[in-house]
């Protein structure tokens, strides 16, 4: 690992991911042994080592599962279903699953085809349709914590388009930990400082069964685009992307980034499903799925 300037072993190299999971945990002081967490799972590879890692640690780590109806031709929504659940059952875990289709009557691609939100590409109904749900469970089941399987290459690459765009309210938000507050859990992201590369390992060292494929819809997007950019510094110059998640992290501490009391937005809770929302009346989801309701039933074959 030429970003740390060291090298390890297999056994040793099994120690240290969690070691160090464990010292950005109490370094950013997401959550104790105590609280009781609910992990994201995907089926893919930062997910699943995330919860490994959770459980090897002694955390109360549960999953949760959201199926979203996605095919692209290889049936990707099934296969991670399928490795998730293998990978609970495997090791006696309690795994919450919910399917959009039949929790909202349309799979995720459809839902942005009745709504016309997406153009082609259904990633904001997909991100709208999995924070309502991943925060309604972690509400109802009583968990204290969300936890995400997000690694050091995808913070940098949403930082790096955020700073890109001067995107004050994102770069506000953007941190190992999102608090929680009045009706949404708090939100962690423990493999922040991992690289890409050292969870595949950790996964393939653990005989962890993962979906290899990304996303249908993720090919082309601009974070993979992102993501790209960013390799290519990474190779000439080790430790770039470390370094510019982490510096921002402390720049941001230190009070470069400082928001406005008077410019937060006021949270109520959603009329209909009982969310925090900044929006008056029904919240973004909520809205959503009005629209679907509302869509002729030739729209919605």
């Amino acid at each position: 690992m030429r970003q740390h300037k060291l090298a390890l072993c297999k056994a040793h190299y099994l120690e240290w991911i969690p070691e160090q999971t464990e010292r950005f945990i109490k370094k950013y002081e997401m959550f104790t042994h105590y609280e009781k967490v609910l992990v994201a799972v995907s089926g893919g590879k930062d997910s699943l080592a995330l919860w490994d890692i959770l459980v090897r640690l002694g955390y109360q780590a549960d999953g949760l599962y959201i199926g979203l109806g996605i095919d692209g031709g290889f049936g990707y929504s099934s296969e991670s279903h399928r490795l998730t659940q293998k990978f609970a059952d495997e090791r006696g875990l309690k795994l919450h699953v919910l399917d959009v289709e039949k929790e909202y009557g349309q799979p995720i691609p459809v839902l942005a085809d009745i709504t016309h939100r997406g153009k082609g590409r259904p990633c904001s109904v997909c991100g709208l349709t999995k924070r309502h749900v991943m925060n309604r469970i972690a509400r109802d089941l009583g968990y204290a914590v969300l936890a995400t399987g997000h690694n050091l290459d995808d913070e940098a690459a949403v930082l790096f388009s955020n700073t890109l765009n001067w995107a004050g309210d994102l770069l506000l938000r953007q941190g190992p930990v999102l608090p929680e507050s009045p009706g949404l859990a708090r939100k962690v992201k423990p493999l922040c400082r991992f690289y890409e590369r050292e969870m595949t390992a950790y996964t393939l060292l653990r005989g962890i069964e993962y979906i290899y494929e990304e996303c249908p819809y993720a090919v082309g997007s601009k974070t993979t685009y992102y993501k790209e950019l960013l390799n290519q510094l990474e190779t000439e110059r080790p430790g770039t992307k470390l370094a510019f998640y982490t510096k921002f992290l402390e720049a941001r501490k230190r009070g470069l980034f400082v928001e406005q009391e008077e410019t937060r937005p006021s949270l109520t809770p959603c009329p209909n499903c009982g969310q925090p929302t900044s929006a008056p009346g029904l919240c973004s989801f909520c809205r959503l799925m009005g629209r679907v309701a509302l869509a002729s039933p030739d729209t919605t074959k």
